[in-house]
């Protein structure tokens, strides 16, 4: 069993978000799903990310980080797009981490973005869609790439498609049978490490 800490994409804490969170708990795994958003939902990843600019990226990703300061060390961190924010940083300096689990986005680990190189014996699965404007077109695809080449234990999974929230079930940008597979390779992941 695996103790993960999940941290929601740029729409909210969505009925999806909790229905993903619901299946790695019926697998075993005991999963902490804060909402950093105090309830609010949004219709579009633009009224999202407006909000997350209002409230500041920097204040919204350590509002994760001191969530996580409230639970043990040895946790696997989980991040939907936005939320890659938080858990990419928790996974690369927090001490005790057991995985990484990054979500149609990636943030360098070289450079003036990063967190810093990736730690040593930190498994991590980074999952996207191989045509998604975002994760592709802006360049996640290619830090992606960077962290499976440098990272001791690392895997990048590519879907076909061009949807951004593609595994949670209550956007119209669900696809089920790329979320089966993915969810079928994050369950191996979570009982592994």
């Amino acid at each position: 069993m695996a103790e993960v800490l999940i941290f929601h994409h740029a729409q909210g804490l969505t009925p999806g978000m909790r229905a993903f969170a619901d299946e790695l708990r019926a697998a075993g795994h005991k999963v902490h799903l804060p909402d950093l958003f105090e309830g609010r939902i949004f219709e579009s990843i633009e009224e999202g990310l407006a909000y997350v600019g209002e409230v500041g990226f920097d204040e919204m990703r350590e509002r994760g980080v001191r969530l996580a300061e409230t639970l043990p060390q040895d946790l696997v961190y989980a991040g939907f797009s936005f939320g890659v924010l938080p858990a990419q940083k928790l996974a690369q300096t927090r001490p005790g981490a057991r995985g990484a689990l990054l979500f149609y986005s990636c943030i360098p680990i070289s450079g003036q973005w990063s967190f810093g190189p990736w730690p040593q014996r930190v498994p991590v699965q980074i999952h996207g869609m191989d045509n998604d404007p975002i994760f592709v077109g802006e360049g996640d695809i290619d830090a992606a790439r960077e962290l499976v080449e440098k990272a001791e234990d690392a895997a990048l999974f590519l879907y076909p498609g061009d949807q951004h929230y593609f595994a949670d079930s209550s956007l119209p940008s669900y696809d089920a049978e790329a979320t089966k597979l993915l969810t079928q390779r994050v369950l191996s992941f979570l009982d592994r490490v």
